[in-house]
């Protein structure tokens, strides 16, 4: 799954207002050690100016000069870099992987430009690698961007998520850090804490704050399954009934701050809610990855590793 296609259709919303030439470059199918998965896009202009990537950096002059042909030309190609293929040595392929990149004029998908900045649930990208038709439809959040070549028709479906979101209840000094990562990773992310003294737009500048009541904001939000909440204040008062707004949604990664003994206090209080111990288990407490962190930053790391690492791997903690 990637959710790191938002930052690109940003900006081919802004290189196409400016008028400026563009094709677009997709990695449809990958074998052995291609460092970018299918659905990976990087864009090009006229000029030969790049946003994305396809690779690790090893095909990505093969790519730009197609980029360039298929801008004159109008007419899509796909590009085959793997151990077999001469051009792959050149390009830096030569550990055993295999890559095959779609570049294309971007008008075929101008049309659906704004649906899909606008999408708030997994959309796709139906292509004709051949002629460049595209459709575009929601789909299923189970749905994985794949390629399908049936009796000589090459088509490939991109399945493009909304970038995931992180709500984290309390503003510590963790989550300056947790934010600082989540912002990198384009993670939409909101601070959740009615103490105004460390709900500060001092301290939180630019980042989405709400000082309401945790559980009443988090039952007015949309959570799905690419939501995370995190609950950091160490206050019952304040995380507990946030933990039970969160444990009656689709969130893909609860956690609570906290040691063994606060967490194992925290599961009594929600047992005694009436919470099921299997609803209790979807809680990461301890909150984080066993690193020995110390700092608010190691902290924030260990938190947000275990969020990511149990997103991409898509099961259970």
């Amino acid at each position: 799954m990637s959710s790191d296609w938002k930052p690109i259709w940003q900006t081919i919303k802004l290189w196409h207002e400016a008028g400026r030439n563009i094709a677009l470059a997709t990695v449809v199918d990958t074998w052995g050690s291609s460092p970018r998965a299918a659905g990976s896009m990087m864009i090009v202009d006229e000029a030969g100016a790049i946003e994305g990537s396809v690779s690790g950096g090893c095909i990505e002059g093969a790519v730009i000069q197609a980029a360039q042909d298929v801008m004159i030309s109008k007419a899509p190609q796909i590009l085959d870099f793997s151990v077999s293929n001469d051009q792959a040595w050149e390009v830096g392929l030569s550990c055993g992987g295999r890559v095959r990149v779609m570049v294309e004029p971007i008008e075929a998908k101008l049309p659906f430009m704004d649906n899909i900045l606008s999408a708030t649930t997994p959309v796709k990208l139906t292509t004709d690698c051949l002629t460049g038709k595209t459709s575009f439809s929601a789909c299923d959040a189970s749905e994985k961007s794949k390629l399908e070549d049936r009796d000589g028709k090459i088509t490939f479906h991109q399945i493009l998520e909304p970038p995931l979101k992180l709500f984290i209840i309390g503003a510590v000094h963790i989550t300056q850090a947790m934010v600082k990562i989540a912002q990198s990773l384009d993670i939409a992310v909101l601070v959740i804490d009615p103490r105004t003294t460390f709900a500060s737009e001092a301290r939180f500048s630019g980042v989405d704050l709400c000082t309401d009541w945790p559980d009443e904001v988090l039952a007015a939000q949309e959570i799905t399954s690419g939501t995370a909440i995190v609950t950091l204040t160490h206050d019952p008062k304040l995380d507990d009934p946030a933990l039970e707004v969160a444990l009656k949604s689709d969130a893909f990664y609860i956690a609570s701050l906290g040691s063994r003994k606060t967490h194992a206090a925290r599961t009594a209080r929600l047992s005694a809610k009436g919470f099921s111990e299997a609803e209790i288990a979807r809680i990461h407490g301890p909150a984080g990855l066993s690193l020995g962190a110390k700092t608010p930053a190691e902290i924030a790391l260990s938190v947000m590793a275990e969020m990511i690492g149990l997103y991409r791997r898509g099961g259970d903690k």
